[in-house]
């Protein structure tokens, strides 16, 4: 038993948030039953984190989403294909907003030197775009997230108000079927909703690993986008979904 409880910890901490069919696809030998028995023995223990859907690494900071140089290196093929798929959406002369995270600083990466005027929240996807040359990028200031590189706040805010976006690319920490898009910060939520009501086209970008989890805080449902950017996993129940309320999935 203890052999498998730190093999179960060990995966966690792998991949920092994982959500419980990953880890019935993991343990394929294990009934649901005693894992969700070892899931609450190891909470106790602090050896990971129970969260709705899944568990956290307690290497994860709660209420930070955790650091982004090691986010960058979960899932970073999936990251890469989401990044290209993209690039689709971007045309010349585009206003867009570039969201914080290890998503669209791979994005970032690949944004081609074109006019674009380019706002974002991310000082890893700032220093990304430092190389063009024809687009013309603004930081709408405020605090700064040590753990994501972001900056939140009011003085963003009152700067995303008044600014129209065509494109609104946004990150996310976590998506369920009943709580939606949301992350673990509440300013930065709060950012995410302002973008979205601000953008004439919004799409979450997001590896499948993140379907079936929950953070504290949701900043959009699937009704309050346009469509989503993923890896070749997402689950057909959420390609199902976007196809009923006539959203894009990418």
């Amino acid at each position: 038993m203890q052999e498998r409880r730190q093999k179960i910890v060990e995966f966690v901490n792998r991949l920092g948030t994982v959500s419980f069919a990953q880890l019935k696809a993991a343990f394929p030998e294990v009934s649901e039953m005693t894992l969700r028995t070892d899931l609450k023995a190891l909470d106790e223990e602090r050896r990971l984190v129970r969260v709705h859907g899944g568990a956290k690494s307690v290497e994860v900071v709660v209420g930070t989403d955790d650091f982004l140089l090691r986010r960058e290196l979960r899932a970073a093929p999936e990251k890469a294909q989401i990044a290209q798929k993209a690039l689709s959406l971007l045309r010349p002369d585009m206003t867009i907003y570039l969201d914080s995270g290890s998503t669209t600083t791979a994005l970032a990466r690949l944004i081609p030197d074109e006019r674009y005027q380019i706002f974002t929240s991310s000082l890893s996807c700032a220093n990304e775009l430092l190389r063009l040359t024809k687009a013309r990028v603004f930081l709408p200031g405020g605090f700064l997230n040590r753990y994501s590189q972001s900056m939140c706040g009011i003085q963003p805010m009152q700067t995303i108000g008044k600014v129209n976006f065509d494109l609104a690319l946004i990150g996310t920490t976590s998506y369920a079927e009943k709580t939606g898009f949301s992350c673990g910060m509440e300013e930065e939520a709060q950012l995410k909703r302002a973008v979205i009501a601000q953008a004439e086209r919004s799409y979450v970008l997001m590896d499948a690993g993140k379907v079936g989890l929950t953070s504290a805080f949701t900043f959009a449902a699937l009704e309050d986008i346009d469509g989503i950017v993923s890896d070749d996993a997402l689950p057909d129940e959420v390609i199902a979904a976007c196809r009923m309320r006539d959203k894009q999935v990418l």
